[in-house]
């Protein structure tokens, strides 16, 4: 019954009439599911099947309103139904049902050809979101930590801290929609009734490279512009790279005076450790910076 309940909807979501090998799902609902006076037994298991594909659906909407809102409703639903039967949920938990979301777009511009990339943008950014509000906070390097790093130290950042760099300014778009959306509480009926709140006009987005830090602070997510030699510095630390290795690639081909790179890597670094975005790493020691 699992398997009937979880095979994919019709592209107008409703059950199909036969299995991959061509059986009757007809002939298979009568084997297990008893009818009633108002319902054939095909009747009741498609009302099981297509709640938990609403279910799961309205679980991705929650988590892409910005997606949502740049496709509409009917476009959404179809791009969600897609992406589930490629990606079906293979955890516990429906928060990790839109994971590969922003990958699986990148190959599929037949949902929105003119607006592909702010797609994949706006849902690189969505999932980000997710990844930094759940992700783990470790002890913050302190002033006098990070004044002992060399050349040859290695730091890592906080794990909640994401690093995205994008075409379209989509923090902008991400904020217009969360203005007008509202969480759905654990008694939501979204799932039995499949609406999706209508948005009021977006923003205007024009191509601009844009990069951001991610991040959570007292269990709010922000997102924060950086400029390129400070995305670069951070993206290597993230990487594995040493200070010295992480400053000489920030910084490889700037046209800033070497007294100007100093003064930008001393801001950096005080803006960063004020956040708490520096952390040990998993296997070092205080004594070792």
């Amino acid at each position: 019954m699992a398997e009937d309940v979880m095979r994919p909807l019709t592209p107008d979501f409703r059950m199909q009439g036969s299995t991959s090998d061509g059986g009757s799902i007809q002939k298979l609902a009568e084997s297990y599911i008893k009818p009633n006076e108002l319902l054939s037994s095909a009747d009741r298991l498609e009302i099981y099947n297509r709640q938990y594909w609403f279910r799961v659906m309205g679980a991705v909407a929650e988590d892409y309103p910005g997606v949502l809102a740049i496709l509409g409703e009917e476009k959404f639903d179809q791009l969600v139904l897609a992406y589930l039967k490629e990606n079906p949920s293979t955890s516990f938990t429906l928060r990790n049902l839109g994971s590969k979301l922003s990958h699986w777009l990148e190959g599929h511009p037949e949902f929105a050809p003119r607006r592909h990339d702010l797609l994949v943008d706006v849902a690189k950014l969505e999932w980000a979101y997710i990844e930094s509000f759940d992700r783990a906070s470790l002890s913050p390097l302190s002033e006098l930590d990070i004044s002992g790093l060399t050349a040859e130290s290695q730091l890592s950042l906080q794990p909640h801290l994401q690093l995205l760099d994008l075409r379209y300014p989509v923090d902008e778009l991400i904020l217009a929609v969360h203005r007008e959306t509202e969480p759905a509480g654990v008694a939501s009926n979204a799932a039995s009734e499949h609406k999706h709140k209508k948005l009021k006009r977006l923003p205007t987005m024009r191509r601009s490279v844009i990069r951001l830090a991610i991040h959570r602070l007292e269990n709010n997510v922000y997102y924060r512009r950086i400029d390129r030699e400070a995305f670069l510095l951070l993206l290597a630390i993230q990487e594995g790279a040493t200070l010295g290795a992480a400053i000489e690639k920030a910084f490889s081909d700037s046209k800033l005076s070497a007294a100007d790179q100093a003064e930008k890597i001393q801001e950096y670094f005080a803006h960063a450790a004020g956040l708490g975005w520096f952390c040990l790493p998993p296997d070092h020691s205080p004594t070792k910076l």
